[in-house]
């Protein structure tokens, strides 16, 4: 299965149904970290949650409506990369992440994005790339100001989460605007 080095011992590579283990260990170690702002945790509760979620997503890559890759940091996997929706005929997708607490701050989803981002623009010719993130989450958004994204506006009170009504900002960026941001940004920004 094939890896793309994202530097400093990190890779990104395919989640498969396979890897529903190493998956659930991963939200274990990071479990109240990652579910502040997002419902991960609460899908993958066990080893069924775990092999279902990963089904889902081979579901979506089979059908062209999504993917999901794994971030590891010395062959570890400490989080994952994806696109949750993806719409070729409209050229629109979404682009999400998640890390365990113990791999922040290396800027792993900055750099792993970047791949995706070449990919979706430059061998899938989407047009753009949105980033959905809860207001409070400003590793979240700064990795979308990272990325050159734009913010679009903010959903109110759209998303329920954990029992309490919850904003989402919406960031995008746009195939020519990455094209420059590419063109100026050094590979090893954090």
């Amino acid at each position: 299965m094939y890896a793309t080095s994202l530097g400093d011992g990190a890779e990104l590579r395919p989640l498969e149904v396979w890897h529903a283990e190493e998956l659930l260990a991963n939200i274990d170690r990071g479990r109240e970290f990652i579910g502040r702002h997002v419902g991960l945790p609460d899908v993958i509760e066990d080893l069924a949650g775990a092999r279902a979620y990963l089904r889902s997503y081979a579901e979506k890559r089979a059908a062209d409506g999504g993917s999901l890759h794994g971030v590891r940091l010395d062959g570890r996997l400490v989080g994952g990369l994806l696109f949750r929706v993806w719409d070729t005929p409209s050229g629109v997708c979404e682009a999400g992440c998640w890390l365990e607490p113990a791999a922040a701050g290396q800027g792993l989803v900055t750099r792993g994005m970047r791949v995706l981002l070449d990919w979706a623009f430059d061998e899938r010719g989407m047009h753009r790339v949105e980033w959905h993130a809860s207001p409070a989450n400003g590793a979240s958004i700064n990795v979308a100001r990272r990325l050159g994204m734009t913010r679009d506006g903010v959903l109110r009170e759209n998303h329920p989460h954990r029992g309490v009504r919850t904003d989402t900002e919406v960031w995008s960026v746009l195939a020519p605007e990455w094209r420059a941001v590419r063109a100026r940004t050094a590979p090893d920004d954090h």
